[in-house]
């Protein structure tokens, strides 16, 4: 009995035991199994890492010793750089949507480090400098007001954010600059050869430029771009070392830069002569417009072609804006923006002076369309007697292929006194404005004696920036005599004219001297603007910015506080707001003030 109780015991144990160390047993062999496999990962990681290296050691080609040639610089993060970014971040603070951008930027920079043949030393910079930022920044951060860091978290992330941008371009870059290469080894190829090299360059060609596209930034690449730029890479390896010849190389360039260049020249002189043409021509559906209204107006009895209140045209104490124009949109968005600005709109006076062809249709719009309380008063330029055939005759000797710079409504602004002869002041304003605000100030504007106010364009560095030697020849002695070309230049489009002091000094008589002086020699460039600088030459009183704000029509980089908090607002230039060509994101200030849903502008298909 003891005997059996014994061996009972010895067995209890034997379970015992093997319940205990069988658990341990199995584990540690599963752990083995894991170790073994991640050791042969590992592995083929570091043999992958270096089949990388050894793929971007063949673009150390021969010809990219040769001074005349360089190649693409690639971007290596050097330890100055990770120096720099230390201590520009060392007292920054950043919670932690900005840490994973400082993350998101440093895994860029990673990125960039791993493409050169310093792959493992760029990387554990990396690692030792983001370590030593780290630990900089925790010490900085508890001695720092939260205010403080604040501050800096902002430019702290804005750093980061410029220097991810800068990077963000480099493989597209890369690929471009391979093509390239690519192409201009092809080049060295005798005609109609099919050797194995040529086939896979063009095979590379084909399949980097499928990889690129339209891209613009990296992150428009493929997954298999990457691919596709080792795969050239050694395409362009072998191609050195077949044509080795650096001399050759750069010679080839040189000349592929000079087509390329010719190229561009070629094709921005003809988006420049498009552009130009565009600006000159009259859209389809404001033909349209004009046709429809001119039949509408010529179906009117006489009597009701006369506008009300005419008895306000020649009253000195009101408020008087003229516009010259053949454009009926354009007339129509100067007349509604003055009104829907203006504080006392039954004070105002508007005059619109167009050409017989256009009369009957401007009119028309204004029957149909009249301006709330204000008084509308229309006129065309064949019924200025005055106006002697003389005059007529000397605009159209004007020597430009432009017929805008010739048009007698061009030009008429110079003879302003004659065409209003009971008025003491006058707003001119270009068919290409906005009024923004009331302009009942400008009225009491000081003139100090002079005749002309109008905000200057004399600020270098701006778009507007019109200095007198960029449209007069300096060089004849009359203009260098007379004019200083130095002096501040101002622009037309909105200006306050004192008709009083105007006729007392005769500047008309002026400005047709001028005008016939220079239909003998070139002493200027064609229009008025030239003309308007030496008529009212000493005759101008600047007015501030806020009155006149220009480049609407040529800049698309002007301040958006400068456009709102401008009264008028100008679209010089030829890309104007009611021409496919205009500035997109400028159109809406003109848009608002256009009548898009009238029956004559949506039969003739016009909007915004």
């Amino acid at each position: 009995m003891k005997k059996y109780l014994r061996w009972q015991r010895i067995l209890i144990l034997s379970l015992l035991s093997f319940s205990v160390f069988a658990p341990i047993l199995l584990v540690s062999q599963r752990l083995k199994t894991l170790t073994s496999i991640g050791r042969k990962e590992f592995i083929e990681d570091i043999a992958s890492v270096k089949h990388r290296t050894d793929v971007l050691r063949l673009n150390a080609v021969e010809q990219e010793a040769a001074e005349e040639l360089k190649g693409p610089k690639l971007v290596v993060l050097q330890e100055k750089d990770l120096s720099s970014v230390v201590s520009d971040n060392s007292n920054e603070n950043h919670d932690s949507d900005q840490s994973r951008d400082a993350q998101d930027a440093y895994k860029f920079l990673e990125g960039n480090v791993s493409e050169t043949n310093d792959e493992g030393k760029g990387h554990r910079q990396i690692q030792q400098n983001l370590i030593r930022l780290n630990s900089k920044e925790k010490v900085i951060l508890a001695s720092e007001p939260e205010e403080q860091s604040n501050k800096k978290t902002v430019r702290h992330d804005h750093h980061l954010r410029s220097q991810a941008r800068r990077i963000t371009d480099e493989k597209v870059k890369q690929i471009r600059d391979q093509l390239i290469r690519a192409k201009a080894f092809l080049s060295f190829a005798p005609p109609g050869s099919n050797s194995h090299l040529v086939k896979e360059l063009r095979t590379r060609i084909k399949e980097v430029e499928h990889a690129v596209g339209e891209a613009s930034k990296d992150s428009d690449l493929s997954r298999s771009a990457t691919q596709k730029i080792r795969s050239m890479e050694v395409s362009l390896g072998k191609a050195s070392h077949v044509f080795p010849d650096c001399s050759v190389m750069a010679t080839k360039l040189r000349a592929m830069t000079y087509n390329a260049e010719e190229q561009v020249r070629a094709q921005k002189n003809q988006e420049s002569f498009l552009v130009q043409l565009a600006g000159r021509t009259t859209p389809k559906g404001h033909h349209c417009l004009s046709m429809r209204l001119t039949a509408e107006y010529f179906s009117l009895q006489p009597e009701e072609r006369q506008f009300p209140d005419q008895q306000k045209v020649n009253d000195p104490d009101l408020y008087h804006y003229a516009v010259f124009s053949d454009n009926i949109l354009a007339c129509a968005v100067v007349v509604n923006s003055t009104i829907a600005s203006a504080l006392e709109p039954e004070k105002i006076v508007l005059h619109v002076v167009t050409d017989s062809l256009n009369f009957p249709s401007i009119s028309m719009w204004f029957l149909l369309n009249p301006p709330v309380k204000a008084t509308i008063h229309i006129q065309s330029v064949e019924n200025f007697d005055w106006l002697s055939t003389k005059y007529h005759s000397t605009l159209k000797e004007q020597k430009s292929q432009d017929p805008r710079y010739s048009s007698a409504l061009n030009h008429l602004r110079f003879y302003l006194p004659d065409i209003f002869p009971a008025l003491k002041k006058i707003v001119l304003f270009d068919h290409d404005v906005v009024v923004q605000r009331d302009l009942t100030g400008l009225w009491s504007v000081d003139m100090k004696g002079k005749v002309n106010a109008a905000v200057e364009t004399c600020q270098q560095g701006e778009a507007s920036f019109r200095p007198m030697h960029m449209f007069m020849n300096f060089s004849d002695p009359f203009l260098a005599k007379r004019f200083n070309a130095n002096v501040c230049t101002w622009a037309f489009g909105m200006n306050l004219f004192d008709l009083q002091e105007w006729r007392r000094r005769n500047l008309t008589k002026l400005y047709r001297n001028y005008l016939q002086l220079g239909l003998k020699k070139p002493l200027w460039k064609a229009g008025s603007l030239p003309l308007g600088w030496i008529t009212f030459y000493n005759q101008t009183v600047a007015l501030e910015k806020k009155w006149h704000a220009v480049g609407l029509g040529y800049d698309s980089g002007l301040r958006q506080s400068d456009i709102d908090d401008a009264a008028v607002i100008h679209f010089d230039g030829v890309m104007k707001p009611w021409l496919e060509i205009g500035i997109a994101k400028y159109k809406g200030y003109w848009n608002k003030y256009v009548l898009y849903d009238h029956p004559y502008l949506q039969q003739c298909n016009i909007h915004e």
